[in-house]
């Protein structure tokens, strides 16, 4: 076992930032070359996870494989250190664009959270998908609210906003539907769903996308027990009646309500499916567009066309849903 003093960790830290400055190192290499270039050479072979507190422990493991059985790893630790020491205490809207701007080319990975075979918190801010990087980027922002900004306090909200209730309990406590996402994170007060007030209009949810297509989802492929609990949660998102959403043609007449931080929601005409896509809401140059991760550009970007040109020019999408970030003490 090998470890990292405080002193170490902050040079690590700081050697990080200026590896970050290097535009050809993405993906597995950008990691690979931090790895060997930056750290111990005890650590560049045998990355492990971490024990967050005072130090990092890194485990060194014999057979030189790695197989993830806690939270954290060693780059996601050093990536949510390094972002609560280059952002100061600031407002949650505020905090949400830096942490996005923070991850600006992450690589897009779909299914990171898709790893293990019993459900366990998963960290992953070295790559993602589009959900995980709004859950990650809401939870660095609450975080960097709280009494001690660091991994435990973001880990704590990822919990959280992740899971029903906030509790881990097997696949089906994960709150797989953006809608349910929205249902259980409005009553916890961390977000506040504010289409209906800026102008949309009621539609009756009709889900059914995952029980109709459990095949395509692991953990439900070979367990009709966990089907049925999809339906059953499937249904109870049906009865709680409708939401509302802003139909894609009308976006512009309302925009200028949306602000900085918002997060939005794409709704979408595919079968069953309540959203299809999420990002953040980014005025930029006096033009509102959106940061996310794309699975297009294989990373996080501001997407270079407005808001309202991404949304007409995808045929499935029919709108957007948009929920506002509350305050840790806001609620």
């Amino acid at each position: 076992m090998t470890i990292i003093s405080k002193q170490e960790k902050k040079t690590i830290v700081k050697k990080m930032r200026i590896a970050n400055k290097y535009q050809f190192m993405s993906g597995k290499n950008k990691i690979n070359l931090f790895l060997f270039f930056i750290l111990p050479v005890s650590l560049w072979a045998k990355t492990a996870p971490v024990e967050i507190g005072d130090t990092i422990v890194a485990v060194e493991e014999p057979s030189g494989i790695f197989v993830p059985d806690k939270p954290m790893l060693l780059q996601d630790s050093i990536l949510i250190d390094s972002f609560f020491q280059t952002v100061g205490k600031c407002p949650v809207d505020s905090a949400i664009i830096r942490a996005a701007l923070f991850l600006l080319n992450t690589p897009y990975v779909a299914h990171t959270l898709e790893i293990n075979k019993e459900e366990k918190l998963v960290v992953n801010l070295h790559e993602t998908d589009c959900t995980v990087f709004v859950e990650s980027c809401l939870a660095l922002a609450r975080a960097l609210q709280s009494f001690q900004p660091g991994a435990d306090s973001f880990q704590r909200e990822l919990k959280r906003m992740r899971y029903r209730n906030g509790i881990i309990d097997g696949y089906i406590s994960r709150l797989h539907y953006t809608s349910d996402w929205l249902y259980d994170n409005r009553g916890k007060g961390i977000i506040d769903d504010m289409t209906g007030a800026l102008g949309g209009r009621k539609i009756k949810p009709d889900i059914h996308f995952m029980s109709d297509n459990y095949t395509k989802y692991t953990a439900l492929a070979n367990n009709p027990e966990n089907v049925q609990s999809i339906r059953v949660i499937e249904q109870e998102i049906n009865a709680r009646g409708n939401y509302y959403y802003i139909p894609k043609h009308e976006i512009s007449q309302h925009q200028s309500l949306i602000r900085n931080g918002d997060i939005i929601c794409f709704t979408t005409a595919i079968p069953g499916l309540d959203i299809s896509h999420l990002g953040i809401a980014y005025w930029h140059k006096k033009q509102l567009t959106f940061i996310h991760a794309s699975s297009t550009a294989k990373k996080v970007i501001v997407n270079p066309e407005s808001l309202v040109d991404y949304c007409n020019a995808i045929k499935a999408h029919t709108g957007i849903i948009v929920l506002r970030p509350l305050s840790v003490n806001e609620f």
